[in-house]
């Protein structure tokens, strides 16, 4: 009888693929949910790096037009405006108040050295919510996609006691099948859960020292300036 059990046990379809199609619907929904959000996970990872990597090679070239020595406005006036790139808005946000902190008789205006601060502040904090997008869809599936595995588990099994009650049999090839499909919920869960949260925990140091630039370059221009207004 035993021999039988295990022969029986060992002709059953073990691969992913087989597991899901035995699946209770609920354990289905729960492993598709499951990787629907490690698909997205690594979308947001990949659109992220690619993002971060653009925007330290923008930073670099921006930083080397801007130490080259060229006259500010020479500067401004090649960018425009509205750049495209991070820093260089950043720049452009500082010298417009600049700018508009003169007097038609080219005297300036009272407090223009807050006002530039704050402009440029308001452009870095523009720039750091904009590079923080889909940081925290990563956050949430590092931190609930075990907890949705462990429920397509929990149900899985509870499903699989059930079938032995009913089929009053506890032999291998009746407790295998089940347990094995309600693991897999599990399996992948954390296959959602690890990446995310690694790269989770990268992406938002890349995205702390992005910003620490820009806020670095926003305070050294802001010195630059003053020296302009203490003449």
């Amino acid at each position: 009888m035993e021999t039988e059990t295990l022969a029986a046990a060992g002709q059953m379809d073990f691969s992913i693929l087989a597991l899901f199609a035995r699946a209770s619907l609920l354990v289905k929904l729960v492993m598709l949910l499951l990787v629907a959000a490690s698909v997205w996970s690594w979308a947001i990872i990949i659109r992220k790096h690619l993002a971060y990597r653009a925007a330290r090679n923008e930073a670099a070239r921006f930083d080397a037009a801007f130490w080259s020595g060229e006259p500010l406005d020479d500067l401004y006036r090649q960018l425009g405006p509205d750049p495209d790139g991070r820093a260089s808005r950043v720049f452009a946000a500082g010298m417009i108040e600049w700018q508009r902190s003169h007097r038609e008789d080219g005297r300036l205006i009272p407090g223009a050295q807050a006002r530039i601060d704050r402009s440029m502040d308001v452009a870095v904090a523009r720039e750091a919510e904009d590079l923080e997008k889909g940081l925290p869809i990563l956050a949430t599936i590092g931190s609930t996609a075990p907890f949705i595995g462990l429920f397509g588990t929990v149900w899985g099994i509870m499903t699989a006691f059930i079938d032995i009650a009913e089929q009053q049999n506890t032999n291998l090839a009746v407790v295998a099948p089940g347990i094995a499909e309600a693991l897999l919920a599990t399996g992948l869960g954390l296959l959602a859960a690890i990446p995310a949260v690694i790269f989770y925990n990268k992406l938002s140091a890349d995205q702390g020292r992005i910003v620490g630039g820009y806020e670095s370059f926003s305070d050294e221009f802001s010195t630059i300036l003053s020296r302009q207004l203490d003449l």
